[in-house]
């Protein structure tokens, strides 16, 4: 086969968590995710859900298997300041992020979740 036929369409991360309703209260309430999907074998095992933002698509496990905590992503937005202002509107307890511009040429809101999982929002200002 050669690499003409074959058509990657992107990624998706997966995060390790360690608590459904920490999870749910960081990217649902103060990130603005959406809920897709939630999965148990059973009552009692762990959780793994899929959340959305857009075309944005993060899968968080609390499977030991699946990944490790301490993972770090980044993603690009469009209008980062309208982005900042909603999170500190939030007054979200446990985060108040600032913008950083890098040598890199972007601006960056870097946020981590409650599992030491970093997550950069970033815009490219050489666009």
């Amino acid at each position: 086969m050669s690499t003409s036929e074959i058509t990657l369409k992107g990624i998706t991360p997966i995060f390790r968590i360690f608590n459904e309703e920490k999870a749910k209260e960081f990217y649902l309430e103060f990130l603005g995710f959406t809920l897709d999907m939630e999965h148990r074998f059973e009552d009692d095992l762990p959780l793994y859900m899929q959340i959305s933002y857009g075309n944005c698509i993060i899968h968080l496990s609390e499977h030991h298997g699946d990944c490790c905590p301490g993972g770090a992503i980044r993603i690009e937005v469009e209008n980062l300041e309208l982005l900042h202002s909603t999170l500190i509107s939030k007054k979200y307890k446990y985060a108040r992020p600032g913008i950083e511009t890098t040598p890199w040429n972007s601006r960056e809101v870097c946020v981590w979740d409650p599992f030491g999982n970093k997550i950069i929002f970033f815009e490219d200002i050489q666009k």
